[in-house]
Parts: structure tokens; sequence; C-alpha cells
């Protein structure tokens, strides 16, 4: 058993992002060739992550700070703790401050095929 210390990893990411455009990732658990992927995606604050496609079924625990998932013309603010179902379409990812968020994806197999 592996043990990750998500408040660590989140500090070293956040500086990370900020030393590198506005945000940084790190895949925990996982990878292309598995179904399950975690990653821990910091964002400085006014960084964004563009408008892009689900990639399966994915929630994001928002681990520290508050951002923005726009899918549509819908939009939800979250904060520390809050777990959230991404939406299954087109979507966007932006911080309101300084955050840091994990993204759980089970890819859809066929879609691999």
């Amino acid at each position: 058993m592996e043990k990750i210390a998500l408040t660590a990893l989140a500090r070293v990411q956040l500086e990370r992002a900020r030393q590198h455009g506005g945000h940084a990732a790190k895949t925990v658990h996982g990878g292309h060739h598995r179904s399950l992927r975690q990653t821990v995606i910091a964002l400085t604050a006014g960084s964004e992550l563009g408008e892009h496609p689900n990639p399966g079924q994915a929630t994001l625990q928002v681990v520290c700070g508050r951002v923005r998932l726009t899918g549509g013309a819908t939009s939800w603010d979250c904060r520390t703790g809050d777990l959230l179902i991404v939406p299954d379409a087109r979507h966007s990812l932006s911080a309101l401050e300084d955050s840091v968020v994990l993204l759980t994806v089970v890819k859809d197999r066929a879609a691999d095929e």
C-alpha cells in the first residue's frame, strides 16, 4: 500500500505552478494504460484550464482554495473540501484563488478501442 500526503503534495504542486505559467499537475495513481487515474492539479489565482472534453466518469475534489467549473451556460463555485461530479460535456476550470484539486477519472475503455 502506498500513502500520499495530499496537503504536502498540494504545496509542492502550487509552488511549481507559480514557477511554470500558472498550473502544474502530477498523476498520483494510474495513468494512460489504466482505467482509473488520479491527478493533483495546482492552479494559481486567475489561471484556467481551457474548455476540454470529459475524458470519462470524473470527480473533482478541492484540496485547497476556490475554483469554478464551467460547463456550457452553467458554472459551479467550489472551495476546500467540496467534491463535484464533472459534467459529461465540454468544460473548463478556473482558479478564483491559488488552488489545488484532485481529479479522479475512470476512462471509458470503449473510447480507447
